[in-house]
């Protein structure tokens, strides 16, 4: 197999048909050997009936249905352990990503790169989604002392040796494209034309993203507990010093400072107690959750499986 298209579904379902039409006419003009992956991650449109339509009417298609809702990055990563392609292509169902794109990716992977990712050079988002993902990748890069670029997407030509490196990482929470730029494997860019969704609105809400970033966060990087470390020395610093002047003012200008001040300052210091108990829990959190080895994604079933046949 050369080309293996690994898709996960939630949502859109009307983009289905659409997206089948537009991957066709590319993949086929460029080779007959290829897979479209569709996996329905418990879509709540029930988008596994139009993937099951899919399947029958192309042998190219394999569906992939998943138990319940395990989320995108899961069901990505389980399109990716079961497709077979020389060249991986991983893309969203919403046609934000062009299909059309697809022979450009590949063409620059053939001037000796593993990976080529599609950066959005002119994002069709609002600019409340770009100002929250710029800065994410902010206090990202802080924290890892990395350099992501924000404008690169999921959408990408990828060679299967590094999808198979990328699959035999252990870690609960994973970003795709941090984890494989990780990898270090040759990697570049490509700008590319962003399309608005098909239909509807993502999924990912401001909460969604809000606990996906302190995920990533605090399961990649130790840095905002030695920040949390540093905070709390500052602010026992500024505390003492805090408690030398009002001794000064009490015995030397005689001034009672009263209990405000007081009062003041045990709040702020539980508040910064309860603040740092909280940051050292989600890492305690995240080693309970890489610690019991669940299954990232459980498999109800697969169709138009070429391996079972």
């Amino acid at each position: 197999m050369l080309f293996s298209v690994v898709i996960p579904v939630y949502g859109c379902r009307a983009a289905l048909p659409e997206l089948h039409r537009r991957l066709t006419e590319t993949l086929s003009a460029m080779t007959d050997d290829y897979e479209i992956v569709l996996v329905n991650d418990n879509c709540p449109e029930n988008s596994w009936e139009v993937i099951e339509e899919l399947c029958q009417q192309d042998a190219h298609v394999k569906g992939m249905e998943l138990s319940r809702n395990f989320g995108q990055m899961n069901a990505m990563l389980a399109g990716l352990d079961y497709c077979t392609g020389e060249w991986v292509i991983v893309m969203d169902c919403d046609l934000q990503d062009r299909p059309e794109e697809i022979p450009r990716l590949y063409a620059k992977a053939q001037e000796g790169y593993d990976v080529v990712f599609a950066r959005r050079a002119e994002r069709q988002d609002s600019k409340i989604k770009i100002f929250w993902s710029n800065l994410f990748y902010k206090v990202y890069n802080f924290a890892t002392d990395g350099h992501y670029d924000g404008a690169l997407c999921n959408f990408s030509v990828v060679n299967h040796k590094v999808i198979d490196e990328y699959c035999k990482m252990p870690e609960q929470y994973r970003d795709y494209v941090m984890y494989i730029k990780w990898l270090g494997f040759r990697t570049t860019a490509l700008d590319v034309e962003h399309n608005a969704r098909f239909e509807g609105e993502s999924s990912y809400t401001f909460k969604k993203r809000v606990n996906m970033a302190l995920e990533l966060l605090t399961s990649q990087s130790d840095k905002v507990l030695r920040f949390v470390v540093s905070l709390g020395f500052g602010m026992t610093l500024i505390s003492f010093i805090g408690i030398i002047i009002t001794i000064i003012r009490y015995f030397v200008i005689d001034i009672d400072p009263g209990y405000t001040s007081l009062a003041a300052i045990m709040c702020f210091i539980g508040g910064m107690i309860i603040m740092t108990i909280g940051v050292v829990g989600l890492y305690v959190g995240n080693i309970f959750v890489q610690t019991k080895n669940r299954p990232k994604y459980v498999v109800r079933q697969i169709l138009n499986d070429k391996e079972e046949d």
